[in-house]
């Protein structure tokens, strides 16, 4: 709950919202994390799979979802593969392949690149892109990297709590020329 004033998302006020309104809203949103949280023991299709087992889907839709997301990140030929099998890039990808896997509406993404180089951070960024110019969703990327703000739509600039800068971007690029 916010500590004060309004959140709304997806046209929802989420102040005082229920439980079970707040787990349909949790539907609708896809996370990227930095750490990627996959899980070890799983291979990554199954780690794909698991958003939509946990929606409810059978074990053979969530699959053939899987491998059709596992597909756009061009990991369809390592599905039998475990996380710790993977660069870090690949893991990445698997994140965002499992965070796509049920075509959220909102894709927050935790400094998706903050734990890869250059070139890596280059490709994850042009995925996301990618993502987005296809699913037509919102993307919401918190980070440190300043240049990532030339790819943006807007870009509201934080410090010590406190918005500082909130603009529209005039002069975006496209990742790849980053």
């Amino acid at each position: 709950a916010p500590s004060s004033g309004e959140l709304e998302v997806c046209s929802r006020k989420l102040n005082g919202i229920s439980g079970s309104k707040l787990a349909d809203l949790r539907q609708r949103l896809g996370l990227i994390f930095q750490d990627f949280r996959l899980i070890d023991e799983w291979n990554i299709e199954r780690n794909v799979m698991l958003p939509l087992i946990i929606r409810g889907f059978s074990k053979d839709v969530s699959s053939k979802q899987a491998q059709k997301m596992l597909k756009i990140v061009n990991l369809l030929h390592k599905a039998d593969s475990y996380p710790p099998q993977l660069s870090g890039g690949e893991q990445q990808r698997v994140s965002i392949a499992r965070a796509i896997a049920k075509r959220p509406s909102i894709l927050l993404c935790d400094e998706p690149t903050g734990a890869l180089d250059y070139n890596t951070s280059k490709e994850i960024l042009k995925l996301i892109e990618t993502v987005n110019q296809k699913y037509g969703n919102t993307i919401v990327m918190v980070t440190h990297n300043d240049a990532i703000k030339d790819m943006a739509d807007r870009v509201v600039k934080l410090r010590d709590g406190m918005i500082r800068k909130n603009y529209m971007n005039e002069h975006k690029i496209p990742a790849a020329e980053l």
